[in-house]
Order: C-alpha cells, then structure tokens, then sequence
C-alpha cells in the first residue's frame, strides 16, 4: 500500500494555514465511505459511496449522501458482505457521477475516513482514470486518532482493536448496521466527535493540536 501511495501522491504537503489555526467547533468535516469489491488495490473497484457532513459535533442529516456504482468487476464476496446484489449493482450510477459531486468538497471541507490510506488510494486512482481533476485534500483518519489513544502508553493494542465498531464501543457509542457507506460515514463521524471531546474538548483548541495523533495527512495529487 505505501508503494502504491507513493505512486499517487506527492510527498506530505503542509496543511493551509486556513485549516491549521481553525478551531474544531468551527471546522466542515465531510465524512466518506466506500464499499469495495475487494482489498486488493491493484483490482478492486467502488461498489458504493457515502458521506455526510458535520460541524461543531453536530451531523448535518440533510447533508446524507449515497450511491450504488454500476460495474462489470467481479462482486467476489460482495453480496455477502455488503448485502449488495448483481442486480442492485447493475442499476447503479457511474462512479464519474458521485465523485464529480465530491470533488466540490475537496477545498470546502477537511475529509473523514476510518482508514485515510485505502480509501484515499482508491479514490485517487478513480480521480485520475476518468481525468477528473483533484484539488489539495486535509483528511482525518479515525483509526490513526484511536491507534494514537491506544498506543500512547506504548503498549501495543489487541488485534481488532481499532476496527469502527471496536473504537465505537471504548466511547459507550451504540452498535450500528456494517458495511453501508453511509452507515458507516455517520458512524465514523460519531466517532470522531467522541475523539475530540476527549483528546480537545476546549473550544479554543484547533486542528494543530490533533497533530500529535498522527491522524491529519494532506495529500496533494501528483502531476504524474
């Protein structure tokens, strides 16, 4: 995977001053999902998307986005884990339709995965297989912030230990339906306000201080 990064992205680029200094309260998150046909990022190809968005602990329900993606990949395990079916796949949208739609967020909002590395690999290699320009992305791993809670008494965590459901259930945050894009979007962003309540719940604390949680990376899309 870190191979394949390198081929997408530029070395770490530095976050905009606009996002640096901006309180947590007051910052756009857009948090995005995608289900898979797999994890093998060589082949794999986007089944669904879905995002939503959220400010100051709050989700913006309106915001609700999701879409199935046709395509004529292999569904391999698919139905089985993501309850997608061929026909539900065959009637979907063009990918080109809901990435055009989230391309718009890219210098509007800091992006949201739990697992910032594979997502953002998919996307970018999609991005770039239809010519769809891709601007500077600040993104926030929730994974990379759980690991950090985990790990900074420099014991290493139990296996599983950052899975969402798993880093949910340390914040007393409910059980919630797996492996829907949007499902799991607004649970990630749950997630990651329960993270910032804990680790900066002062209201003057910014995106500078999650620094030290290894969880904020810019990318900056190649000219490759």
């Amino acid at each position: 995977m870190l191979e394949k990064l390198k081929k997408w992205w530029a070395p770490k680029a530095k976050i905009p001053e606009k996002w640096l200094n901006m309180p947590l309260a007051e910052i756009p998150f857009l948090c995005i999902d995608l289900e898979l046909t797999s994890l093998d990022l060589s082949a794999t190809r986007i089944l669904s998307i879905g995002w939503v968005e959220g400010k100051g602990k709050q989700i913006e329900l309106q915001s609700c986005f999701y879409q199935v993606v046709s395509t004529t990949a292999s569904l391999n395990q698919s139905p089985v884990i993501h309850g997608l079916t061929a026909e539900e796949i065959a009637q979907g949208q063009p990918v080109r339709i809901a990435l055009e739609a989230l391309v718009k967020y890219a210098s509007s909002h800091v992006w949201v995965f739990h697992c910032t590395g594979l997502d953002m690999t998919v996307l970018n290699g999609v991005f770039k297989k239809l010519n769809i320009p891709l601007p500077t992305v600040v993104t926030l791993d929730t994974l990379r912030f759980g690991l950090y809670q985990l790990t900074k008494n420099l014991r290493p965590p139990p296996p599983n230990a950052v899975v969402l459901p798993v880093c949910r259930a340390r914040y007393n945050l409910p059980a919630v339906p797996a492996h829907n894009a949007l499902d799991d979007a607004m649970a990630t962003l749950e997630l990651l306000f329960a993270q910032i309540q804990k680790f900066a719940p002062k209201n003057s604390d910014t995106l500078k201080s999650l620094l030290v949680t290894d969880a904020i990376e810019v990318f900056a899309a190649t000219t490759e």
